[in-house]
């Protein structure tokens, strides 16, 4: 799609020269502050060849409505492309469901990639564009990143719609097995992970049938699954309720980008421990800090260990930024659940129980890290980015 933008100074070919380039791209650069300064949930880009041809690319329409104003107010006068997504190439598959136990989503589209988050197998996902064999994904937490073609089976509106209208199961177990017939013995389908959503094709011998994204059929120990929505209509969490899930995941290793019991990252393993309570949050730790209920735990910039002692409740979030006598202003890099008495649960080299309290006996992991904020979600769900999958749209029919 084209965008003109009609303003005095006109070269004949409408391109810029190297002086309204640079503009435009100051320019895209306050744009992109207004409309999309998280790249990790919003894109905005500015870019140009060494012929002068511009090209914005977003998801955001307004950021386009804005630049063009911005535009015609400075004077400059450019003919650009824009790239809106998703991108119309894709027809009218714009939705997938993942189709694996945990589904692996880089930072790039290429397997060598970093790897930037995880997500479950039945997770819906909004698709915004393909290169090569990668789509480029959004998350019900909104996270855009790259994921391969053979996790994701497409759907229209209209097919997603269906999807979230149908009988489904939640895995709630650790880990296990779909089977090919109602047998441990029999051939497995694939593994389940906690989190896994499926389709309720009905019960046989003490097991449930279920239906996977891309139509394969498989059979589920009716003890490792919950009725779908019955779990996700019931009230919300209790801080008893958020630690038990949070102490499933004692000992499973660290992951850089995990978010799922096959291994997690800080905020990877709080985002898990909510999801399982029917909760659905921000991805990383510097997002966490920004939503719910702010808990007062410094004075002066530094951690007042009374303080915190005294305000912190059981299922509170605890943020950290690395190093010691950091300002309480630096990057957020770490996060922890707090478990009352001073000890708080986290993913370091593995999920694991740490304390604050200088005389605990698993205080040195501590010592390492600067407290800069914490955050209350229990008792704020459903204010803005503390999401009850009961009313995400992302999972519920529109």
């Amino acid at each position: 799609m084209l965008s003109p933008v009609f303003t005095r100074g006109a070269q004949p070919d409408n391109k810029p020269d190297s002086v309204h380039i640079k503009k435009i791209f100051e320019i895209g650069e306050t744009v992109r502050k207004e409309y999309a300064p998280d790249k990790r949930t919003a894109i905005f880009q500015v870019n140009t060849d060494s012929t002068g041809n511009v090209t914005v690319e977003t998801t955001e329409p307004k950021a386009v409505e804005k630049l063009s104003a911005l535009m015609k107010e400075k004077f400059i006068n450019a003919t650009f492309s824009i790239n809106l997504l998703p991108a119309k190439s894709l027809g009218e598959q714009l939705f997938g469901l993942v189709n694996v136990s945990v589904a692996n989503i880089r930072s790039n589209p290429k397997n060598a990639a970093e790897l930037a988050t995880q997500t479950l197998l039945g997770t819906p996902l909004d698709i915004l564009k393909k290169d090569g064999y990668y789509y480029l994904v959004r998350t019900p937490d909104g996270y855009i990143s790259w994921l391969d073609a053979g996790a994701i089976i497409f759907k229209t509106a209209l097919e997603m719609e269906d999807w979230k209208k149908k009988d489904k199961l939640i895995f709630v177990d650790d880990y296990g097995h779909a089977f090919i017939s109602p047998d441990t013995k029999s051939q497995r389908i694939s593994d389940l992970v906690m989190g896994d959503i499926l389709v309720n094709a009905g019960k046989e011998k003490g097991f449930f049938k279920v239906t996977y994204p891309d139509g394969r059929k498989g059979f589920v120990a009716q003890n490792q699954v919950k009725d779908y929505d019955k779990w996700i209509k019931k009230p919300a969490p209790t801080p008893q309720q958020m630690i038990e899930i949070a102490k499933t995941m004692i000992g499973v290793p660290y992951l850089w980008g995990g978010t799922s019991v096959k291994g997690v990252d800080c905020s990877g393993f709080t985002k898990t421990a909510f999801f399982m309570n029917g909760v659905v949050i921000p991805r990383d730790a510097s997002q966490q800090v920004l939503v719910g209920e702010p808990v007062s735990v410094l004075k002066s910039d530094t951690l007042n260990l009374d303080a915190a002692l005294k305000n912190l409740k059981p299922g509170d979030l605890i943020f950290f930024a690395g190093g010691k006598n950091r300002s309480p202003h630096a990057r957020v890099t770490h996060v922890a659940m707090y478990l009352g008495n001073g000890e708080f649960i986290h993913a370091a080299g593995q999920v694991r129980i740490n304390s604050m309290r200088p005389e605990a006996a698993n205080y040195d992991d501590f010592e390492t890290r600067t407290v800069v904020a914490a955050r209350r979600y229990i008792g704020n769900i459903g204010t803005a980015g503390i999401t009850p999958i009961a009313k995400h749209p992302a999972y519920q029919p529109n």
